[in-house]
């Protein structure tokens, strides 16, 4: 999200801008069980010119703030509040995936096991079966795709109450390929 503000006076824009990046840090705190992390960053100040010349006739501003949530039930609520704050800019959500999800960990456990499989058809191509495993390695081989859908629902509004705005994730895809080394027993020639 982005806190704007336009004046003449420079000061001015900073006064605003400080007081509009409150007002949303309120309201992020007041969310804080759905709130993981927020980052501020990006905090801009520019002089607007006239066409000709460097007369400054006006000053703008800008202060982003990135939101992390883990409570995708009252995301929309938590969007639409920070929309209805005055002069601030709401965009996304963008969806991810924590890097301690347990798609991760299932799509790596798919990758050892279609390993596995493969070594065996060789071995069995041959007249042989795996004995031991070698090696294993994360690799940067082409993966396959693993869709991992989380089941994420919104809250609900009473009649009456504030907009509801209800958000559903997109499908994230989770990849994981492995490099594997086998031994086999004799194989049977001929």
């Amino acid at each position: 999200m982005t806190a704007t503000a336009r004046d003449r006076s420079r000061e001015a824009v900073l006064s605003r801008l400080a007081e509009r990046a409150a007002a949303v840090r309120v309201l992020l705190d007041a969310a804080e069980p759905t709130v993981d992390r927020r980052e501020t960053g990006d905090l801009r100040v520019w002089p607007q010119t006239r066409r000709s010349g460097e007369r400054v006739v006006a000053w703008h501003g800008s202060v982003g703030t990135t939101v992390t949530v883990t409570d995708f039930t009252a995301l929309g609520e938590l969007m639409l509040r920070l929309a209805d704050q005055d002069q601030v800019e709401i965009a996304g959500p963008w969806w991810s995936l924590r890097p301690d999800s347990p798609a991760h960990r299932d799509a790596r456990h798919a990758a050892i096991a279609d390993a596995l499989a493969r070594a065996r058809e060789y071995a069995e191509a041959l007249g042989a079966r795996v004995t031991a495993l070698l090696e294993l390695a994360d690799t940067g081989l082409t993966p396959q795709p693993m869709l991992a859908r989380g089941a994420f629902a919104g809250g609900g509004a009473e009649a009456g109450g504030p907009p509801e705005l209800d958000l559903d994730p997109q499908p994230q895809t989770v990849h994981a390929a492995v490099e594997a080394r086998f031994t086999i027993s004799e194989p049977v020639l001929g």
